[in-house]
């Protein structure tokens, strides 16, 4: 069956584009790639004629064969533009982007072609604060994905996860990504003010409001002007204040302790806790209408136990920053330890771990020996480990799981991605034999 040919009037406007585009058929094939694309690829092998998912994630098979979401599946599902973030393979390594894919109609209505924006994920102008956003698991990339759709609104945004998942670090990403990128990201704790004093460092005060009030001060309401107020622990907020952050969010007015002059503020409000909001709010110990200023785009961060391989990406990230020599790595063994792991304190359980284990280390190589003894920290034993699972029994629980890929993933403790790596090595294995 003869392939449609693209319009030229599509491919001209394509290279009008200042941002990457690629334009693709039914089969994934590219067609036609404009300048800013070309000069991304520059040096490399040509892309055309190419499928997407072999240039971008040197995959064999669609992203949603892999245990990844497709677009372009997504988007003959739906008929409409669709969005996701991605894990890709560039020419300066691998980076996070967003890509937004649209499907293109022929005059009879039928999906034809999909033209594919792609935008790199720049939340590294300040590669201290989010130097520990690294990850490829599907719950990683999925609450990436929310953070790039809700970063440029200025609705608030709810973050709500176990303690250690990283809330400020994915609160700093949504800031660095909004409009207001290059005005003040200022992080307030709230479960580490004093009642009394929470009105004054959140409000600022007048000169003698209270006893030691020797000059006016501004609270940080202020000092966010124009940028992103973040608010951690948001749940251990006082009843009083709640009532009056409120205001502020229905309003944008507020006023310091000591004047009855009523200012404005211009802030994105982004909060975060790791206590159950909705259970308070039915206890009577948060504001319901609170609650709902605050939850309009919620975001869960996965706990680091949900995040498959992320976690030797990470452990491996960070053992760069805390070894007091640079050569120093982690053995198979300890990998092994880390992954079976359940990690209650999440990333920050990690880091804490490596570094006690960099202190207890001589050699070049982290041990198990240099990790927590089992006694004070077991292992939550997987239901098979996956380095014992040989290439027959894979190909033997994968006849018993019916070739369901992400319930054997799941059996086995792998995301869905490393598991496919494993089996399109069995299958090259077997056809070499």
């Amino acid at each position: 069956m003869h392939e449609p040919t693209p319009p030229a009037e599509l491919l001209s406007f394509l290279e009008t584009l200042p941002e990457p585009h690629i334009l693709f058929d039914r089969h994934y094939r590219i067609l036609a790639a404009n300048s800013a694309y070309r000069n991304k690829w520059k040096g490399q092998a040509p892309v055309l004629g190419r499928r997407c998912y072999e240039v971008s994630h040197h995959y064999t098979v669609p992203c949603d064969a892999a245990g990844e979401s497709c677009p372009l599946q997504q988007a003959l599902r739906s008929g409409q533009r669709e969005r996701v973030v991605h894990l890709h393979h560039t020419p300066q390594g691998e980076h996070l982007e967003n890509i937004e894919l649209c499907p293109v109609r022929d005059s009879g209505g039928d999906i034809r072609f999909f033209v594919e924006r792609i935008v790199p994920l720049s939340i590294a102008r300040d590669a201290a604060r989010t130097r520990d956003l690294i990850g490829r698991s599907q719950p990683f990339l999925k609450m990436m994905e929310l953070v790039a759709r809700v970063a440029p609104a200025d609705a608030a945004v709810l973050l709500q996860g176990e303690s250690g998942t990283g809330k400020e670090l994915v609160a700093g990403a949504i800031h660095r990504l909004s409009p207001r990128a290059e005005r003040p990201f200022v992080a307030v704790d709230c479960s580490g003010l004093a009642e009394t004093l929470f009105e004054s460092e959140l409000f600022g005060h007048e000169r003698g409001a209270f006893t030691g009030a020797t000059a006016r001060k501004a609270g940080l309401v202020e000092v966010a002007s124009g940028g992103t107020l973040f608010l951690d622990e948001v749940g251990d907020i006082p009843p009083t204040i709640q009532v009056k952050l409120l205001r502020l969010l229905e309003t944008g007015t507020f006023r310091r302790v000591g004047s009855p002059e009523l200012l404005t503020a211009d802030v994105r409000i982004v909060s975060a806790t790791h206590r159950p909001l909705t259970q308070m709010v039915a206890g009577g110990s948060f504001r319901q209408d609170l609650f709902y200023r605050l939850n309009v785009f919620p975001i869960r961060l996965p706990p680091l136990r949900e995040r498959g391989d992320d976690v030797e990406l990470l452990a491996e990230a960070l053992l760069g920053r805390v070894a007091r020599r640079k050569d120093l790595r982690l053995s198979r063994e300890a990998v092994r330890w880390l992954r079976r792991y359940d990690f209650p304190g999440n990333v920050r359980e990690l880091r804490n771990m490596l570094e006690r284990a960099c202190l207890l280390c001589d050699g070049d190589e982290i041990g198990v020996q240099h990790l927590p003894a089992a006694a004070d920290a077991a292992p939550s034993p997987p239901a098979r480990p996956r380095s014992e699972v040989g290439d027959a029994e894979l190909a033997r629980l994968l006849r018993d799981f019916s070739g369901n890929r992400k319930a054997l993933a799941r059996r086995l403790g792998l995301s869905e991605r490393t598991l496919y790596r494993r089996l399109q090595a069995l299958g090259r294995q077997t056809t070499s034999d």
